[in-house]
């Protein structure tokens, strides 16, 4: 076969192909474009939806940041001159007043971002500072339950002061208990074991003994360690 022929055949080939596909385009005009505009729209709600969710989690994080320069604002000390320009609070409670509102805000409107997950922990801090225990207890519960194993740690521990707090040790001890068994980076097995020692000390001595010398055998470089060391001698 010559070049002139194979060319010609080629050239045949395209323009079946091309009449073929007008063809298939023309019968199925209104399945390609409805086609088509799926696709755009689906791109546009991706696209849309990123750039909401970047911008609220980055609004989220910026509402995060002022509460915590808030709760992290140094208290008035008694009797000492504050610093020109320095904003004080007189007491811890004043401080979580004002707080307060702010990390309660993010954790009910953004909560499913990690600013969110974080602000229901310190919202349960910050009423239980106030004494708004009954607020404190719910707000903490809720990040007892948090996919972030650290922090839901974090806030388990705080319940359990919380519940000591208000009487209720056995509750106390069950956390405690479930901490030691499932211990994180955030609240270590011996820091959890510690503190239920420490509320075994006046209700179960011999409990509290037998605590304090796990601790001082398993953890003797840990503070949680040196800590039991300096209760079995008395100190």
């Amino acid at each position: 076969m010559d070049t002139q022929t194979r060319h010609a055949l080629k050239q045949d080939r395209f323009a079946t192909a091309t009449v073929s596909g007008l063809d298939w385009l023309q019968t199925n005009r209104t399945s390609a474009i409805t086609t088509v505009v799926t696709v755009v729209v689906l791109a546009a709600l991706i696209i849309t939806g990123a750039v909401l969710y970047n911008t609220r989690s980055a609004k989220a994080q910026d509402l995060f940041g002022q509460a915590m320069d808030i709760y992290n604002t140094p208290l008035a000390q008694p009797n000492q001159p504050t610093e020109p320009g320095l904003t004080t609070y007189p007491t811890a409670a004043a401080r979580a007043q004002a707080a307060n509102p702010l990390f309660v805000q993010i954790a009910d409107h953004y909560s499913w971002f990690k600013a969110g997950d974080n602000a229901e922990y310190f919202a349960g801090l910050t009423y239980q500072n106030m004494g708004q225990t009954a607020n404190a207890e719910k707000e903490l519960q809720k990040a007892a339950n948090s996919h972030d194993k650290g922090l839901a740690a974090l806030a388990k521990m705080a319940l359990a002061g919380l519940y000591r707090q208000t009487g209720r040790d056995s509750q106390a001890a069950d956390v405690y208990q479930q901490l030691i068994k499932d211990p994180t980076l955030t609240v270590p097995a011996s820091a959890a074991k510690l503190q239920l020692a420490g509320m075994y000390e006046t209700t179960n001595p011999a409990e509290a003994k037998k605590l304090y010398a796990e601790l001082k055998d398993q953890d003797k470089t840990t503070a949680a360690g040196q800590i039991a060391t300096q209760k079995l001698n008395g100190k």
